[in-house]
């Protein structure tokens, strides 16, 4: 399967490691969150994907594109609003550190 981002493992480039420890935090989603995380991405998917199959240029002023970042950005709020839930690993080090103190 071709994608239009390099596999950044194969390549061998390093990760920053704010993207490692983002990419490793998990979210509690409630039922709410995750419908409307759901319906966002529907609808992020449906307007990119009417701006492909129009004939028109990309800019960065065209409404459809701020109406695309609009609800990404919403999508993003909504996402980060979650609280992060601890890790198994996470638990077993707290875990260690309370019996070695």
């Amino acid at each position: 399967m071709a994608t239009a981002t390099p596999d950044l493992m194969a390549t061998g480039a390093a990760l920053p490691v704010a993207a490692l420890t983002l990419a490793a935090l998990r979210r509690r989603i409630s039922p709410e969150a995750g419908r409307a995380l759901e319906k966002l991405g529907h609808a992020i998917e449906y307007l990119i994907d009417e701006y492909v199959h129009s004939d028109g240029f990309l800019t960065a002023r065209d409404p459809r594109v701020e109406a695309v970042q609009l609800l990404i950005s919403i999508n993003r709020e909504i996402y980060f609003s979650c609280p992060v839930v601890q890790g198994p690993v996470d638990r077993f080090r707290g875990w260690l550190r309370m019996r070695g103190a």
